[in-house]
């Protein structure tokens, strides 16, 4: 007896379902270029109503603005310092070390030989201690994770002792009671652009809708924009170039995928491994050395303050995609510097949370991801309820934004991450997969 085929939906599915499947094949149909273009455009809105509803023009005011690209680079250079490496397959947590060993190689070669001599002293030092981990994990096949923790407490200690054995004189002879700072040291060139910069400043101060946003994303750029800051993100762009558009990015990142299947082909593993976690604890380097040159008036022993390790939740926000680790880093960036605006800001953005979590509830809705749907949604009422029933945000809490904010991210974007297959495994020349 033949069997019926059937000629409607799968079993199982319904109607909703299948229109959800529809909509969301139609979604990933579009070029990528498009959605980003769209998304960025819907967070301008939902950030320029923010501003109206609420009458808080610090939410995106240039200062505001100026401050979070200032706090979002040093967490950039670690996040793409993290990516650099864990393409190739070694687990870098030891970024904040390597960030702390920069912030001193900085402080040093910029007090003796200058602010660009400073750069490349921070990028130095943090590269040792790249090299360190390399040599660890990569030559002696020490636990990643093992081998990261020792980093950071050799990081900080060395740092520590480096500053009293250099800069202790200096302090008492400063007056600042041997607080192991060096202040006053000279910052990288830093430029603006006058008619860009002015005309967009009379454009900001106009309050109108949109426009008057997007004068102020502009002023920001073009006023007192350090030379580093542009170095950062070439940067990102020349990494993306060279680990996604060249053949030296293509082996690289086979070692983190699959090192057995690429040394079967002629690749070596070990140099690749080595090259690139030695330019990730340059990176990271770097972004301690902004940190102690451009972001502050001078070295302090645990500037970091955690920037490290925020700096790999923005990798892993991003999927270990460039792309990905530049938006992770600025939301990171941006709720950094709000610890610096007034308390109301911090208010305001409890609204724009809530709508952030209304668009991914919405977003899941379309891909027929229920119960997803349902989480964001209570999510956005329990911001939007916090919102609506207070006046202010407790001062303790607005401390502690970059890190909630960490946390909340990892937890929301946990269920699309694909990190490199072999990344974080024990690698030996010859061993068959």
């Amino acid at each position: 007896m033949s069997t019926p085929v059937r000629t409607g939906p799968a079993s199982g599915a319904t109607p909703g379902n299948h229109r959800a499947g529809g909509a969301a094949s139609r979604l990933d149909a579009l070029p990528r270029r498009w959605l980003l273009a769209v998304g960025a455009a819907l967070v301008v809105l939902a950030v320029s109503a923010v501003r109206v509803l609420t009458g808080s023009d610090e939410i995106d005011s240039a200062g505001s603005l100026r401050a979070a690209l200032v706090a979002t680079c040093p967490i950039l250079l670690a996040a793409l310092g993290g990516l650099w490496s864990e393409r190739a397959g070694v687990v870098n947590i030891g970024l904040e070390g390597q960030m702390i060993l920069g912030t001193w190689g900085a402080a040093y070669f910029t007090y003796w030989y200058g602010p660009m001599t400073g750069i490349l002293g921070a990028a130095a030092f943090g590269a040792l201690g790249g090299l360190l981990h390399a040599l660890a994990t990569v030559t002696f096949g020490v636990d990643h994770i093992v081998s990261g923790v020792a980093i950071n407490i050799i990081g900080l200690g060395l740092a520590s002792f480096l500053a009293e054995a250099y800069f202790s004189d200096l302090d008492s002879e400063r007056g600042t009671g041997g607080q192991n700072k060096l202040s006053g040291l000279d910052s990288p060139v830093s430029f603006t652009i006058p008619g860009v910069s002015d005309g967009a400043a009379s454009v900001a101060d106009q309050g109108w809708f949109v426009v008057s946003d997007l004068a102020s994303v502009v002023e920001a750029l073009t006023t007192q924009l350090s030379v580093v800051t542009v170095l950062v993100f070439v940067l990102v762009a020349a990494s993306a170039f060279l680990l996604w558009r060249t053949a030296f990015g293509l082996r690289l990142r086979s070692c983190g995928e699959n090192p057995q299947a690429a040394e079967s082909l002629g690749v070596n593993v070990i140099l690749h491994k080595y090259v690139a976690v030695v330019v990730s604890g340059g990176l990271a380097g770097l972004g301690g050395g902004y940190l102690a040159l451009v972001a502050s008036s001078g070295f302090s022993t645990g500037q970091t303050n955690g920037r490290g390790f925020i700096g790999l939740a923005a990798m892993i926000f991003g999927n270990w995609r460039p792309g990905g680790i530049l938006l992770g880093s600025g939301m990171f960036g941006y709720t950094d510097s709000l610890r610096l605006r007034d308390a109301s800001t911090i208010h305001a953005l409890l609204l724009l949370v809530a709508i952030g979590l209304v668009a991914f509830a919405l977003l899941r809705l379309l891909r027929g991801h229920r119960r997803g749907a349902v989480v964001f949604g209570v999510a956005a009422v329990l911001f939007l309820g916090w919102f609506l029933l207070t006046d202010e945000v407790p001062r303790e809490f607005t401390s502690m934004t970059p890190y909630i904010a960490t946390l909340l991210v990892l937890m929301f974007a946990a269920q699309r991450l694909r990190m490199p297959a072999a990344d974080g495994q024990v690698y030996r020349k010859g061993s068959v997969g």
